[in-house]
């Protein structure tokens, strides 16, 4: 029998800047033991919406191959995260008349309530993503976050319902398609960086989860445990790059590497006398670049960013609810300084979120822990948490063939010997007989007739 295992996985990322593939499973602690990751540029890509169809599945077919390389799994169905400036953001309150005052509210009603809302008019080209109930509202009584069980006869509910572009999302879907997989589910990727990198503590408490990506900046809010703002800020790390590449006159991919290796978030904290050298082009001389004018090229511009961050919170009433404070991920929390920028700009405190809670021991070690990773980990979350559907297809299991005893063939191998062996003996036996019977009768009738002649 095949030995019972828990089902693997596997989620895709398509960022701005680059297109991250991970397969992994859970472990026996509910962990996140990862098999594999492969990664590749994303160049069709412009602020979390493909711009290109050929490159970006190219660049998934990179990635999906070197995964599937690295962790022996042929990757069939993927997870895949939507983001973008497509993205928006509406609140609705529904409500449900119930026959019986007597019976208890179940589950198909609030499933019910919750499939009235996909049905919502919406302007054209726009669909529903996600729908997510707020609090729910039982004979006038409010503040009910499970309704289950209770009994009365109006429910209702408000509800945060998440938007995209049809195009936008069936362009996903194309990609992933023409690359030879099958999207199993779409899933807003600060919804799924939340889960990778906040624990439900936090959520209780009131926190805001700021996924600073390659094009835009994510905003999720939670209070009570429950999603209350989002917001997409246009504005994110290849913003970034641009500036050092104009402030500093280099090329881009020397303005990027000068960010991720020399980047500081504080101008204060850079070094007065730090020189980095760049290479010139084409034999000329060698640019040096101050790492404090990159530091205040990225401050002016990180400020910005958290500047519209922090109007955010405010426009969504929590900013005195949050006890939690800021928790900033994504691949632009890699800078040096930014959660001290963060707490300085916004007065609440921050912290850099890692995926670290979700992960093995062993995965903990490795370089899956960085905040670039954490939209891949938190659709791998979401996914385990649901039903899964496994990435790899099942090989049918070989058909048992009946066993030959080894006994057999000898005999009827010596069988057959001693048969063609014995048969001319026995054929030779039989002839001789015959003839000596045939000269004895021969021999006999001659002689009575010798005898009846004389």
């Amino acid at each position: 029998m095949r030995k019972e295992t828990l089902p693997i996985v596997a989620a895709l990322d398509i960022g701005t800047t680059k297109i991250c593939a991970i397969v992994a499973r859970k472990n026996q602690l509910g962990k996140l033991e990862i098999l594999g990751m492969g990664q590749a540029d994303s160049q069709g890509v412009m602020r979390g919406v493909i711009s290109n169809i050929d490159k970006t599945v190219e660049a998934i077919k990179l990635a999906v191959a070197e995964a599937s390389k690295k962790s022996g799994i042929k990757i069939h169905h993927v997870y895949v995260g939507v983001a973008g400036q497509h993205v928006k953001y509406l609140r609705h309150r529904g409500y449900l008349m119930r026959d019986h005052v007597h019976d208890e509210i179940t589950q198909a009603d609030v499933d019910k309530l919750v499939s009235d809302m996909h049905r919502l008019a919406l302007p054209p080209g726009e669909r529903i993503i996600h729908v997510l109930p707020q609090e729910f509202i039982i004979d006038d009584e409010q503040g009910i976050k499970e309704p289950i069980g209770m009994s009365g006869v109006r429910l209702e509910a408000d509800f945060h319902i998440i938007t995209g572009q049809i195009a936008a999302m069936q362009n996903i879907h194309r990609c992933v398609e023409k690359a030879g997989l099958k999207a199993v589910e779409l899933m807003l990727e600060p919804i799924a960086s939340a889960a990778a990198v906040l624990n439900d503590e936090e959520k209780e408490a009131g926190v805001a989860l700021v996924d600073i990506g390659g094009g835009t900046t994510d905003i999720v809010i939670f209070q009570e445990g429950i999603i209350r703002h989002t917001a997409v800020i246009p504005l994110g790390g290849n913003i970034i790059t641009e500036d050092i590449k104009e402030g500093c006159m280099v090329m881009r991919e020397q303005a990027e590497k000068l960010k991720v290796k020399f980047g500081k978030a504080l101008a204060i904290e850079a070094q007065e006398n730090a020189i980095v050298s760049i290479p010139g082009l084409r034999g000329r001389a060698p640019k040096e670049i101050s790492v404090k004018n990159l530091a205040h090229i990225i401050q002016a511009r990180m400020e910005e960013i958290l500047e519209h961050v922090y109007f955010q919170i405010r426009l969504s009433g929590y900013e005195n609810k949050l006890i939690g404070g800021i928790v900033v991920t994504g691949g632009g929390a890699r800078l040096q300084d930014l959660q001290y920028l963060a707490e300085y700009l916004t007065g609440l405190d921050a912290r850099i979120g890692l995926p670290a809670e979700q992960l093995s021991v062993n995965s903990q070690r490795s370089e899956f822990n960085d905040p670039m990773y954490a939209t891949a980990i938190g659709l791998l979350v979401k996914a385990t948490e649901r039903n899964p559907v496994p990435t790899e297809e099942p090989e049918p299991e070989p058909a048992a063939l009946p066993a030959e005893p080894a006994f057999e063939a000898t005999p009827v191998v010596v069988a057959q010997e001693e048969t063609e062996e014995t048969q001319p003996a026995e054929s030779a036996g039989q002839n001789g007989s015959w003839l000596e019977n045939f000269l004895r009768r021969s021999r006999e009738w001659l002689e009575g007739d010798i005898k009846d002649f004389q």
